[in-house]
């Protein structure tokens, strides 16, 4: 009866005793996992924050020494820079003396061609290949190879300044690409973990882009410095080469222009000296022109004078054949007429002294007139050498560039 009075859903004591166990051994157990999981965390806790603050703290050194690093290469570059674009002003005035110096050398060249030129309307014996039209093709020739040798040197110079240039350019390019970097590195290294507007950035592990390497990097720099370098070197080597080419060629062209000019002194001196000679002949043929002509007046007038002698004489002498008979006698008074007759026709008929002095005359007048042309040459020769072209020469001034 009692057995069938007891509630079937209720548990035995042990049961409860055994539940309760379990129970708080569960709890203890999570409690203990708990407690254990609680350390560890925070054990991790710090070793995070021990690692995150090393780590920021070697990205923080790392960004400083990448920002010292590019600093210096900046440096390196704004160097160079100053360099290049000082020798390539400085190049730009030897470019500006070589343009003067090719100008300057065109009026000596013209005025050169043109003595020359004048020089051809020499006449006669004077149109000669002297020392004088020597000494002006050899400084046409020396003109020439001057002007030929500056616009070679122009041409060089030009194409340095442009590799200077592209130097220059290589240099601003890198320096502004420096400057980009350096700007972001600063920004970069001000940030902290208190700063404001810091965000996540999920792309930004992503290895997008042309990424070098730093050996890469320093290299792209060496190469622009080292060709920065090698241009200034160059520019150096040609200021030198400039230096020499244009002071060798005012010697040049000195020399040359004075050995001209000396030549042109000598010449007209040569020239002035055999006018000179000239007109002491020309004197000495008038002179004896005019003593040929007395000398011709004379014998003229002395045949003129025997006309009369010779005709009293004939006439004598047929008065006398006219004598009759015995008185027809060839006596001394008529061998004297006969003989005074001979002897004054023979004289009267000597003409030859008259032709030869008459002959020598022509000749006299055909020098006068040799010699007055000869000096004519000569004064031409004169004008030429003397008035146009030594004194067009007077205008030439050679300068040092």
């Amino acid at each position: 009866m009692a057995r069938l009075l007891q509630d079937p859903s209720k548990l035995h004591p042990s049961e409860w005793y055994t539940a309760n166990q379990v129970q708080r051994a569960s709890t203890e157990s999570q409690k203990s996992r708990s407690e254990c999981m609680i350390a560890e965390s925070w054990r991790l806790v710090d070793e995070i924050e021990k690692t995150t603050q090393k780590t920021q703290s070697d990205v923080n050194k790392k960004l400083e020494q990448r920002r010292e690093e590019i600093k210096f290469w900046k440096q390196e570059l704004d160097n160079k820079l100053e360099q290049i674009v000082h020798e390539t002003e400085i190049l730009l005035t030897f470019k500006n003396r070589l343009e003067r110096a090719l100008e300057g050398c065109k009026e000596p060249l013209v005025v050169a061609q043109k003595c020359l030129l004048y020089r051809q309307r020499r006449v006669g014996i004077d149109l000669v290949h002297d020392e004088v039209e020597q000494q002006l093709l050899k400084e046409v020739e020396v003109l020439e190879g001057i002007i030929a040798l500056l616009g070679r040197t122009l041409e060089q110079t030009n194409e340095q300044i442009r590799r200077n240039r592209s130097a220059k350019y290589d240099l601003d390019m890198d320096l502004k690409d420096k400057f980009t970097a350096l700007t972001i590195d600063d920004y970069c290294a001000s940030l902290t973990n208190d700063t404001p507007h810091i965000i996540y950035a999920d792309n930004a592990m992503k290895l997008e882009g042309n990424f070098v390497s730093p050996e890469d990097w320093i290299d792209f720099t060496n190469i622009n410095v080292e060709k920065a370098d090698k241009q200034r070197k160059n520019s150096l080597a040609l200021k030198a080469l400039i230096d020499g080419i244009l002071s060798q060629i005012a010697n040049d062209m000195r020399k040359q222009c004075e050995m001209v000019n000396n030549a042109f002194r000598n010449r007209v001196k040569e020239v002035k000296d055999a006018k000179h000679k000239l007109e002491t002949l020309l004197a000495m043929v008038m002179d004896e022109t005019a003593s040929q002509e007395k000398n011709i007046a004379a014998l003229k007038k002395a045949i003129t004078d025997k006309e009369a002698p010779v005709k009293v004489a004939q006439t004598r002498l047929e008065a006398r054949n006219h004598r009759p008979n015995v008185e027809l006698c060839y006596d001394t008074v008529h061998s004297s007429l006969m003989t005074e007759v001979q002897e004054i026709t023979k004289n009267i008929q000597r003409q030859d002294a008259l032709a030869q002095a008459q002959t020598e005359l022509k000749g006299l007048s055909r020098r006068q007139l040799s010699l007055e042309e000869e000096i004519k040459v000569k004064e031409n020769t004169l004008y030429i050498d003397e008035v146009l072209c030594m004194q067009m020469r007077e205008s030439v001034c050679i300068n040092n560039y």
